[in-house]
C-alpha cells in the first residue's frame, strides 16, 4: 500500500480527534486509528468528513500508510495501555521511526520507555499536551521531550499546531528522556495551586465579605485586566455569572468535593523525593483530599465550634484589594517552587532545560496561561542561571509590594476561621526562605539526642559530630543516611 500520511494518531477520544483536526487544518495528512475501529469509521463520516484525514482498521494498516520515518502519536490512557500499544506497534516499525506519547504519563515511565526503545533503534518522545479540548483543536501548549533525534522530524508539525504568542509557538524541545512529561506534571501541579488559590479568594469574598456571585464575577473580571490576567481568572468570572435553566447560579448547586487525576499528587511526591519544598502544590492536593471528606465535614460542622463570626467587619472593598494582592503574591510563590523543582530534577537527570522557553510554552494554549508567564520568561532571559524567581528584581518588588496585604489576609482568615491553606503556606514559605536562621538547629540537636544522628557546627560545616547529651548514651554515632 502506498505511503500517504504524514503522521498517525491512536486514540479517538475528544483530545485525539481535536488534535487530528488541528493537524489537518495545518496541511498535514493524518491517519486515525482507535482500538475500537467503529470509532474510526464514525469519525471519518462525521467530524472528519470532507478533510484529508484517512483511517486504518489495524496497527499494520496504519503503519503501512505512513511516510518514513514513521511518526505515530498516542493519546491513550496512561500506564499499561501505552505499553500495550508500543508492543503492538513495534513489529511494524523500522530503525529511526518515532513514537510520541501525548498522554499524561508518569515521567519515570517515559524515561524507561525512552531508554528501552532507544536500544531498539526507535525514537521515543513523551510530550505534555495542555489546553483541554479547545486547546487541542485550535492551539495547545506542547512540551515534547525524549530522544532529541526525533525533534527535527516532528518540530514542524508540533510548532504549527501549537498556540502562538505573537509569532512564537508555545512549543519547543524540552530535553531528554522523561523531561517533557516532568514539565507537564509540574504544569499540572501549578494548575492545582492556581485553582486552590482562586478558590480561597472566592471563599473569602463570599463568606467574609458577603458578596454574591454576580458581584464576585465582576471582581474577577477586573482582576483579569491587571497582573492576574489569566485563563483561570477569566473562566472563574464566567462560571460565577452562569445561570441554569431556572435562572439560578449553577456553581452554588455543585457539590463541594473536588476530584483529581493524580498529576498534582505526582508533583508533590517528586518534591518529597528530591527534597524541594513545593509546599503550595502539596497543600492544594491535600485541600482537594479534605474537600472529598464531605460527609465527615457535615458531621464536624455541627459539632466543632469556630470563631463567633466569619464576617469581616472592616472596609470590604479595601479587603478585596488585599485579597487580590495575597493571590498575586501566593501565585508567585507557587511558580517559584515549581521552577525550583524543575531545576533540581534537571540536576538529578542531567536534563538541559530552558526555563525561559518553558515559561513561553506555558504562556499560551495551556490551562495556566497568563500574562504573568511573560515576566518569568524575561527573568530567565535576563539571568539563565537564576536560582529562584524570588531573587529576580521584578518578582522581588512584586512580593514586597504585596506583603502587607498578604499578611493581613492570612491573619484575618485565621481570626474568622476561614481556611486558606495555600495563602498561608505560601507566606510561611516566603518567611522561611528569607530567614537566615531557622529552628532546625534544635531539630538536629533532638535527632542527635535520641538517635545519635550527629550535627554540624556553624563554625565548621561539613564535619558531623555527636554529643553524649545525658552522659549515659555513649559516644557511638549513627551512620548518615537519607530517606
Amino acid at each position: 500500500m502506498s505511503e500517504q500520511a504524514d503522521i498517525a494518531l491512536i486514540g479517538l477520544a475528544v483530545m485525539g480527534q481535536n488534535i487530528i483536526l488541528n493537524m489537518n487544518d495545518h496541511g498535514y495528512v493524518v491517519c486515525a486509528y482507535n482500538r475500537t475501529t467503529d470509532k474510526v469509521d464514525h469519525f471519518l463520516a462525521n467530524e472528519a468528513k470532507g478533510t484529508k484525514i484517512i483511517g486504518a482498521h489495524s496497527i499494520e494498516e496504519m503503519c503501512s500508510k505512513l511516510k518514513k520515518p514513521r511518526r505515530i502519536m498516542l493519546l491513550v490512557k496512561a500506564g499499561k495501555p501505552v505499553d500495550d500499544f508500543i508492543e503492538q506497534i513495534l513489529p511494524h516499525l523500522e530503525k529511526g521511526d518515532i513514537i510520541i506519547d501525548g498522554g499524561n504519563s508518569e515521567y519515570q515511565d517515559t524515561d524507561r520507555r525512552s531508554k528501552s526503545l532507544q536500544q531498539k533503534g526507535i525514537l521515543y518522545v513523551g510530550s505534555g499536551v495542555s489546553g483541554g479540548e479547545e486547546g487541542a483543536r485550535y492551539g495547545p501548549s506542547l512540551m515534547p521531550g525524549g530522544n532529541p533525534e526525533a525533534w527535527p522530524h516532528i518540530k514542524a508539525i508540533f510548532q504549527s499546531i501549537a498556540a502562538k504568542v505573537g509569532t512564537d509557538p508555545c512549543c519547543d524541545w524540552v530535553g531528554e528522556s522523561g523531561s517533557g512529561h516532568f514539565v507537564k506534571m509540574v504544569h499540572n501541579g501549578i494548575e492545582y495551586g492556581d485553582m486552590q488559590l482562586i478558590g480561597e479568594a472566592y471563599h473569602l469574598m463570599k463568606d467574609a465579605c458577603g458578596l454574591n456571585n454576580d458581584e464576585m464575577s465582576e471582581v474577577f473580571t477586573e482582576w483579569n485586566k491587571g497582573e492576574l490576567d489569566s485563563f483561570l481568572i477569566e473562566i472563574t468570572s464566567n462560571i460565577l455569572k452562569y445561570k441554569d435553566a431556572e435562572g439560578n447560579s449553577l456553581v452554588e448547586k455543585i457539590r463541594d468535593s473536588a476530584g483529581q487525576k493524580g498529576t498534582g499528587k505526582w508533583t508533590a511526591i517528586a518534591a518529597l523525593d528530591y527534597g524541594i519544598p513545593v509546599t503550595l502544590i502539596g497543600e492544594s492536593v491535600f485541600a482537594r483530599c479534605l474537600s472529598s471528606l464531605k460527609e465527615e465535614r457535615i458531621v464536624a460542622s455541627e459539632q466543632l465550634p469556630g470563631p463567633p463570626t466569619n464576617k469581616y467587619q472592616g472596609d470590604k472593598k479595601e479587603f478585596i484589594g488585599h485579597i487580590m494582592k495575597a493571590l498575586y503574591a501566593s501565585k508567585i510563590i507557587s511558580y517559584a517552587q515549581g521552577f525550583m523543582l524543575l531545576r533540581e530534577a534537571a540536576k538529578i537527570y542531567g536534563w538541559n532545560l530552558n526555563y525561559g522557553g518553558i515559561a513561553l510554552m506555558w504562556r499560551g494554549g495551556c490551562i495556566i496561561r497568563s500574562q504573568f508567564l511573560g515576566n518569568i520568561k524575561q527573568a530567565f532571559d535576563k539571568n539563565p542561571k537564576l536560582t529562584n524567581l524570588l531573587l529576580d528584581d521584578f518578582f522581588k518588588k512584586a512580593v514586597t509590594d504585596c506583603q502587607a496585604s498578604w499578611r493581613k489576609v492570612v491573619a484575618t482568615s485565621v481570626e474568622l476561621g476561614i481556611p486558606t491553606p495555600c495563602f498561608s503556606t505560601a507566606l510561611a514559605f516566603y518567611d522561611g526562605f528569607r530567614s537566615e536562621r531557622l529552628p532546625a538547629n534544635l531539630i538536629q540537636a533532638q535527632r542527635d539526642y535520641f538517635g545519635a544522628h550527629t550535627y554540624e557546627l556553624l563554625e565548621n560545616p561539613g564535619k558531623f559530630i555527636h554529643t553524649n547529651w545525658t552522659g549515659t548514651g555513649g559516644n557511638v554515632s549513627s551512620t548518615t543516611y537519607e530517606v
